[in-house]
């Protein structure tokens, strides 16, 4: 199987230039992809343009990333309704180093013939006299041609500025740039791109005499509707001080059937017979969920590696333990951890003061307000064998004292199996 093939079976080609399946398969040449520095971290929107390179080089060819430290100063319009802020230079140069790092856990960048390489095209762009660009450069693509590019039509009834109007010029000069400088023949990106590629391509032929081709891929869709990769948080970024591990992990797993028969192929570097093993699977017995959790199994490791998948799959589990396996479990976690699992349970603040000497069950259900309605209740319900302290029932003698913390700060109490709440010693 080609690269073409490659990314045609797992549904990753949208465009793509008459010719480009035919080159690619008899040469092994450079090709690249940006990336706009506009975060200090890529967030999974990225990794269908991560993956693409690395079925890339996977296929003997060289992979180019641009970091665009320049076209970041000048923001592009595809995809977009309105103006963006532009960042400062500093901030912009700050976030090119962060998604380097980034990247570097993706792609071979050492010790294979087809290392890849990282290129900012600042380094280029920086010295280039305006004057110089628009004559050696825009005398080359007419207005007529770019006011036919979609990102631009689409804008121009809300208006749009010179600077984001010049940007397919920018982009389609680093195609030119790498052609000349590094033989790279082809360029990828999401579908929203194409015109900006095109004009490369076009450039390349019109100042050098040369070919170039061009490859796109579709904007991923959910099946809801709802938009990929955004969560009631925000965004799901690669930075795990952004979306931790265990979040990170957690959008996968709850991905529904249709769209984990998807990205199972998108997101992952399973084999085509592999990838259809699993879906027959999971039509099978589709409860056991064998799609979600392979699917976030690939990812997390991949992204945040093997140690923080695991720490993610227990902290999953721990709402279905029971027993001394729960209580161990809830033990071993950070604060963090603990309020990412439990977010959005009611919560009550108590001072430390509280729980000194110890306090029985009773006293210290019948205290919260909003989780039982008063002494009586709590007496019956701890009767009743429905109330658990950190997981572990509690009985009517229990005494709580600050020696139950979990994390050193936090207590959970449960009544039944989906009625959790949270007392926050300060």
């Amino acid at each position: 199987m080609n690269f073409v093939e490659e990314l045609r079976w797992r549904g990753m080609i949208h465009d793509i230039m008459p010719e480009t399946e035919k080159f690619l398969n008899e040469n092994k040449v450079s090709g690249y992809i940006g990336f706009d520095p506009t975060s200090d971290s890529l967030h999974i929107g990225s990794l269908v343009q991560i993956m693409i390179l690395v079925h890339f080089q996977k296929h003997g060819h060289t992979p180019y990333v641009l970091v665009g430290g320049a076209t970041g100063m000048v923001g592009d319009p595809s995809g977009k309704s309105k103006e963006r802020n532009l960042l400062q230079k500093d901030e912009l140069f700050n976030n090119v180093e962060a998604i380097k790092n980034q990247l570097a856990k993706f792609l071979e960048f050492e010790h294979v013939p087809n290392a890849a390489a990282m290129v900012n095209n600042y380094d280029w762009f920086k010295s280039f006299n305006f004057l110089d660009f628009i004559r050696d450069v825009g005398k080359h693509i007419s207005v007529n041609y770019m006011m036919a590019k979609e990102s631009v039509k689409k804008r121009l009834e809300t208006g749009i500025s010179f600077t984001e109007f010049t940007y397919q010029l920018v982009q389609g000069y680093d195609f030119y740039w790498l052609y000349k400088n590094h033989q790279c023949k082809v360029q990828m990106g999401g579908s929203d791109q194409w015109g900006n590629i095109v004009t490369g391509t076009e450039l390349i032929r019109r100042m050098d005499g040369g070919s170039a081709y061009a490859i796109t891929s579709p904007l991923i869709q959910k099946a809801d509707g709802s938009k990929f990769g955004k969560t009631e948080d925000g965004n799901v970024w690669l930075d795990p001080n952004k979306t931790s591990p265990y979040k990170f992990y957690q959008y996968w797993i709850n991905s529904s059937d249709e769209d984990a028969k998807n990205y199972i192929r998108i997101f992952t570097l399973k084999s085509k017979d592999e990838v259809e093993t699993l879906i027959e699977e999971h039509n099978v017995n589709p409860g056991l969920r064998i799609l979600q959790k392979e699917l976030a199994k690939s990812i997390t490791q991949l992204v945040h590696g093997e140690e923080n998948y695991n720490a993610a799959v227990e902290a999953s589990s721990i709402l279905f333990k029971k027993g001394d396996a729960a209580v161990e479990a809830l033990k071993g976690l950070s604060s963090t951890l603990f309020m990412e699992i439990f977010d959005g349970v009611p919560q009550k603040q108590i001072p430390k003061s509280d729980l000194a000497g110890k306090v029985s069950i009773i006293d210290l259900l019948s205290s919260i307000s909003g989780f039982l309605k008063s002494n009586g209740e709590a007496r019956r319900a701890v009767n009743e064998n429905s109330i658990s302290v950190n997981k572990k029932k509690a009985s009517i003698d229990l005494m709580v004292g600050v020696e139950d913390l979990i994390a050193n700060q936090y207590i959970l109490l449960q009544r039944g199996k989906k009625n959790y709440f949270v007392l926050k010693i300060s």
